[in-house]
């Protein structure tokens, strides 16, 4: 199998310029696993590289969708699965960069390919969980037990997406994820990018200012005011947990800020609190995660500095 390049890594930790001066030596295109990267007219909260960046070096799977729609890790791996096959066919090496943990799982490990989003079953779900709290989990664990004890009781859309599932294809998740999974055919060589953890967390409230300084609450509103106004009966609300554009960090925040919920200064809190709290979870998720080469750039700010460290371990590995 042809060679394929994951560069991976908590967010904020350097991937973005490392991965433009990569493409650049390998002479290849870059192929985002940011799942937030994929919506439209959410640039600054979903730190997309820039209009020069984006004409520096080709990039696939940012601005795909628009926010008020749904994108599957499925629908993910069907647009991506030809760009790598035209990359490798030219003898190019594909060079994917991002750290959404059940992406690159779909690439390297493969995902089932479940039924299609149920709107409709999904607003039913819900309605039946706000009337009697607790009830969803409890049907999981009749329907789903396997499923269930994977999923936390109060992880509400796991849940109606494993429900959606088992009503709507007529077996259960895990039935379907035990027989109906497939990897893209590539060699995948993972490098991953680490820091020191102050020096990371510190990085991150930085990004976080700089994102509001750039105009990151009124990206959001004019984010919320687009879905409001593409909204259908079918559509859940931007509130509602269903909709994954705004489950996005920075954006979540903000909505209860708009709301009237919560000050600004409260919410730029959450936002630094639950990007640092996230960027311990990628953490996690990549622990179980084999065959990554991990690269520590702690004290690296220079991208000319980052790229040569990481050069020096991919190079042997891709010839």
């Amino acid at each position: 199998m042809k060679k394929a390049l994951i560069l991976l890594g908590p967010t904020g930790v350097g991937k973005t310029t490392a991965s433009l001066l990569l493409a650049q030596h390998f002479r290849t295109e870059i192929i985002s696993s940011d799942s937030m990267q994929i919506y439209r007219h959410m640039d600054i909260g979903t730190a997309k590289p820039t209009l020069a960046e984006l004409q520096l070096v080709r990039h696939h799977m940012i601005d795909v969708v628009d926010p008020w729609e749904h994108f599957s890790a499925g629908a993910y791996i069907e647009t991506v699965s030809p760009v790598m096959q035209r990359l490798q066919d030219d003898n190019r090496i594909p060079l994917i960069v991002g750290g959404t943990g059940l992406y690159l799982k779909a690439m390297t490990r493969g995902i089932f390919k479940g039924p299609s989003a149920n709107p409709a079953l999904r607003a039913e779900l819900r309605n039946m969980e706000q009337s009697r709290p607790g009830s969803l989990y409890r049907r999981l664990q009749d329907l789903d037990p396997m499923g269930a004890s994977k999923i936390m009781p109060n992880d509400l859309r796991r849940i109606v997406r494993s429900l959606e599932v088992c009503m709507s294809g007529g077996v259960s998740m895990s039935a379907m994820q035990a027989e109906h999974t497939e990897k893209l055919p590539s060699d995948f060589v993972k490098i991953g990018l680490m820091r020191d953890r102050a020096e990371l967390y510190a990085m991150i409230n930085r990004r976080v200012d700089i994102m509001l300084e750039q105009g990151l609450t009124a990206e959001v509103r004019k984010v919320l005011d687009l879905i409001i106004a593409h909204r259908s009966s079918a559509l859940p609300d931007f509130r509602d947990s269903a909709l994954s554009s705004m489950q996005a960090i920075g954006y979540k925040e903000l909505v209860s800020f708009f709301d009237g919920t919560c000050r600004l200064e409260e919410s730029v809190s959450f936002i630094k609190q639950r990007s640092r709290n996230y960027a311990k979870r990628q953490f996690t998720w990549f622990r179980q995660e084999s065959d990554i080469t991990w690269i520590d750039i702690t004290g690296l700010f220079d991208p000319e500095a980052v790229f040569r460290k990481v050069l020096a371990t991919v190079q042997p590995r891709v010839a």
